[in-house]
């Protein structure tokens, strides 16, 4: 029986967040840092929050481990070399192959949709969420929604599920923080990369938000991208103030400077703060 009342999603980026999947979406684990700190500022709101992760990092991890122990005396520099491996090898094979033969990317989906329907089960099948997205996450939940979207648009209004939560059309907003999108748009024509169109289409007049894309980065970290610039339909959706990037100064002393910051958004407060207003908002 549903008993919160409104949802956050939390997705990962690229890199290492550990081989074995959690038991349950609702177990918190690499998004500790930020729950606790929204959480901590709810106050006594936190009741009606419901929050689960969608972790996929195990899809490829225990492949990309495999090989590099193969490999480990052969090579040097090994934990460089599996920081590399980590990131860069996510990012690659997250893709759709003209020929199906690589299931990556439907696998990957296909935990974001079991943690959806897991949500459904804490605020219903018409439940309220926000999607808070980290690093490739940002990519991943993006392509996710356009999926969803363009069965929709295909099908006469048919979602690909049975529910308006389940089928990404009460969203509220999506929050992104060292996102980085625009590294894969490349290799289409600029006036074909479309952003997805508002998620929120089944909520409430009273729950659509102007600004409902939030994009957070930091300057130093080489993995994070401002969006509006990434296409003219980006551009005009930024005009139109429905997206808008914050550029932040995220993490402390030893690595706000550098490229470090781009695991250090789940604990700033620049980010956390206009999370726990967004849900605020929401629960308004």
């Amino acid at each position: 029986m549903a008993d919160k009342k409104v949802g956050v999603v939390v997705v990962h980026g690229i890199g290492s967040q550990g081989a074995h999947r959690p038991d349950a979406s609702d177990k918190v684990t690499f998004s500790k840092d930020m729950h606790k700190r929204v959480m901590r500022g709810l106050g006594a709101q936190k009741g009606d929050v419901a929050w689960r992760e969608v972790f996929w990092a195990d899809v490829l991890q225990e492949r990309q481990m495999g090989y590099l122990k193969k490999i480990k005396r052969k090579t040097g520099w090994d934990n460089a070399r599996q920081l590399v491996m980590c990131n860069l090898s996510d990012a690659a094979s997250y893709r759709q192959t003209p020929d199906g033969s690589d299931k990556t990317y439907e696998e990957i989906h296909k935990r974001v949709a079991d943690t959806i329907r897991d949500m459904e089960g804490d605020i219903g099948p018409d439940g309220q969420i926000v999607v808070l997205a980290h690093s490739l996450g940002g990519h991943i939940m993006s392509n996710y929604i356009y999926d969803q979207q363009a069965h929709m648009r295909h099908n006469d209004g048919q979602g690909m599920h049975v529910s308006a939560l389940q089928n990404m059309t009460t969203v509220s907003g999506i929050i992104t923080f060292g996102c980085n999108i625009p590294v894969f748009v490349f290799s289409y024509p600029e006036e074909d990369v479309n952003p997805i169109d508002f998620p929120g289409s089944r909520l409430p007049a009273d729950k659509h938000f102007k600004t409902w894309w939030y994009n957070f980065y930091d300057k130093q970290d080489i993995l994070g991208y401002p969006l509006a610039d990434t296409s003219t339909a980006y551009a005009t959706l930024a005009k139109a103030k429905k997206l808008r990037d914050v550029p932040i100064n995220a993490g402390g002393l030893l690595n706000a400077w550098n490229p470090l910051s781009h695991n250090a958004y789940w604990r700033d407060s620049d980010v956390t703060d206009p999370i726990i207003r967004f849900v605020q908002n929401m629960l308004r």
